[in-house]
């Protein structure tokens, strides 16, 4: 038996959390992750997964031999990796996340400029507005613009960017600056739904924090659409600052109410936990930290 292919199986098998999905991520058929589990667990002559219909779970021998496997895999990959690829040459795979407009705008300069330093490392940037299952998509590393909710990820913290209420000049004229959060649900506003899905807008007053409802005859779920359809003049959108920045340094939208803007949203890295961390995705994380943070406190 191959030990080694064996112990890939179990780990996949645990991390995708079906022997279909694991079968899926290594290419091979239901079955022949079955045999190969079935052999690894008489080879241990220990029973790793409890099994039934409807899920599966670790057994205690199972979770103290995941982690070993995790370890030896991870030794053997970091030792191929000295031996191959030579001072300071990553090789291998990453796989990383991030939402479409911050992934534009700053990890994908980021992500490509890691790349022109390591041309033997593959690495794939994907750009998506909704939260990913990092184990079960297969990904190493997300851009996460939110508070973490989730105690199995690791996050990172790179720096925060502010809520912005803004509106196009020609707007502004026609009907004049709101002085108060309290007089959005009266005027004409676009609904982003990646900010605030049930169209309620959040403001601090002091130490006050209150939500506004606000409605418009214009809903979208995505940034740049929205952004235009309030440079083009047909209401109020909330917005993230970054989202907004261009359009306002261009002049063609313009920021209110910015002294009732609630408290910054953070911006993390976050990855699976219980994983170890090969070079490769050290390497990354430190450069992708270093560069988000330098962006996000001199975002012009």
């Amino acid at each position: 038996m191959d030990k080694l292919s064996a112990m890939r199986t179990f780990i996949e098998i645990v991390d995708r959390g079906s022997l279909t999905a694991a079968g899926s991520a290594l290419g091979k058929s239901p079955p022949s992750v079955v045999r190969k589990l079935a052999a690894l667990e008489k080879e241990l002559g220990t029973r790793l997964l409890r099994r039934t219909t409807r899920r599966m779970s670790l057994t205690p021998e199972g979770r103290d031999y995941l982690e070993r496997c995790r370890q030896i895999l991870t030794d053997i990959d970091e030792a191929e990796l000295a031996l191959g690829a030579g001072v300071g040459e990553l090789r291998g795979e990453l796989t990383i996340t991030a939402p479409m407009s911050f992934g534009q705008m700053h990890v994908g300069p980021v992500a490509a400029e890691f790349a022109l330093l390591h041309p033997e490392l593959s690495l794939t940037l994907l750009l998506l507005d909704r939260v990913v299952d990092l184990v079960g998509e297969g990904i190493d590393l997300a851009v996460r613009i939110a508070p973490l909710e989730d105690s199995s990820m690791i996050a990172i913290g790179v720096g925060s960017v502010k809520r912005v209420i803004v509106a196009s000049p020609t707007l502004l004229e026609r009907i004049g600056v709101p002085a108060h959060p309290d007089e959005l649900p009266e005027l004409p506003c676009v609904l982003f739904d990646g900010i605030a899905p049930g169209g309620v807008w959040r403001f601090q007053e002091g130490k006050r924090a209150f939500g506004v409802r606000v409605s418009g005859t214009f809903r979208c779920n995505q940034a740049t659409a929205a952004l235009e359809a309030c440079a083009g003049g047909l209401g109020f959108g909330h917005f993230l600052s970054y989202q907004a920045e261009p359009l306002v340094r261009s002049g063609r939208l313009a920021t209110v109410l910015t002294e009732y803007s609630p408290p910054e949203v953070p911006v993390n890295l976050v990855y699976a936990g219980g994983r170890l961390v090969s070079s490769r995705m050290r390497a990354f994380l430190d450069f992708l930290r270093n560069r988000l943070r330098a962006r996000l406190e001199s975002p012009t």
